[in-house]
């Protein structure tokens, strides 16, 4: 039963998640980005000094609680925490995989744009916050209300908040537990449901801890874990440094010229090289959510 269910609704599910892809969510990304871009006169480089001043500039690791909400820098490490790891190792190396290494190159605009995408949201959030009895209320579904009046902006927040709890607490929480479930096992040959286990005990005791704790957590783990990151790709560089120029020479070439690597016709090449591009884009810096 669940079986013909599955086979039913997968090639519903399959082109529907095509079209947005590599239509929708590609127009929209460059779109909204570039719009940000032009309104902000480009913050993304314009400010990009001041806003390191202001992230390092009370850097600490002593997890202390803050007079209210969280420091510039716990901010920084709780957005990085999501994004450094599983989707740029495993969501770099298949978009490579299926758009050749053209998409690299269009991972780097989607990411450029998306930041003032993000500055923009994260500015919208601050402008149409509310306080309650002590407690700071906001984010999209504010914004949203605020924007868009009656009934409709009441179903675009309602649609937002449903979906949004449905992606990062089910789906995008499945893509990271079942990355490192399958990584353990494959190096270690330890059974993936007992990493299950232990990642839910262990996420279980850091949410519970409310954002306080989850702050914390994240300022101290996120340095070592963004390090050990860093200092990993650097170590491979080093290894292959021959290969280096050659590389980003291909990232270039083959993001106008993906036919040549991926096959087909140019504008199914192309297209397969952006969308691979601006679905990795958005899922390694999270502007599109």
């Amino acid at each position: 039963m669940m079986g013909n269910l599955e086979a039913a609704l997968y090639p519903i599910v399959a082109n529907i998640n095509n079209y947005l892809s590599s239509y929708v969510l590609v127009v929209m990304l460059v779109a909204v980005g570039l719009w940000y871009s032009v309104k902000t006169r480009f913050v993304q480089v314009r400010c990009f000094g001041e806003g390191m001043k202001k992230v390092f500039g009370n850097l600490s690791l002593k997890g202390g609680r803050q007079e209210s909400g969280m420091s510039s820098f716990q901010a920084l490490a709780t957005a990085i925490a999501a994004q450094v790891g599983t989707g740029n190792i495993v969501g770099a190396s298949g978009a490579i995989l299926t758009g050749g290494p053209g998409a690299i190159f269009w991972m780097w605009v989607i990411a450029f744009f998306g930041m003032a995408t993000i500055y923009a949201e994260a500015t919208l959030a601050q402008k149409t916050r509310v306080i309650r009895d002590g407690h700071i209320y906001g984010g999209p579904v504010y914004y949203i209300t605020t924007a868009f009046k009656g009934r409709l902006g009441r179903f675009l927040a309602g649609f937002f908040a449903v979906a949004t709890i449905l992606a990062l607490g089910f789906m995008g929480s499945m893509v990271q537990s079942n990355s490192i479930g399958s990584t353990f096992e494959t190096a270690f040959g330890m059974p993936s449901w007992i990493m299950g286990v232990a990642l839910v005990v262990i996420c279980g005791f850091i949410f519970l801890g409310g954002e306080q704790r989850l702050a914390s957590v994240c300022e101290k783990l996120v340095p070592v874990m963004a390090g050990i990151f860093l200092l990993g790709g650097v170590v491979v560089l080093a290894v292959r440094i021959q290969y280096i120029p050659a590389t980003i020479g291909m990232i270039f070439k083959y993001a106008f010229q993906p036919q040549a690597i991926i096959g087909g016709t140019f504008g199914a090449a192309i297209k397969s090289a952006v969308s691979q591009g601006a679905k990795r884009g958005l899922f390694s810096n999270e502007a599109g959510m």
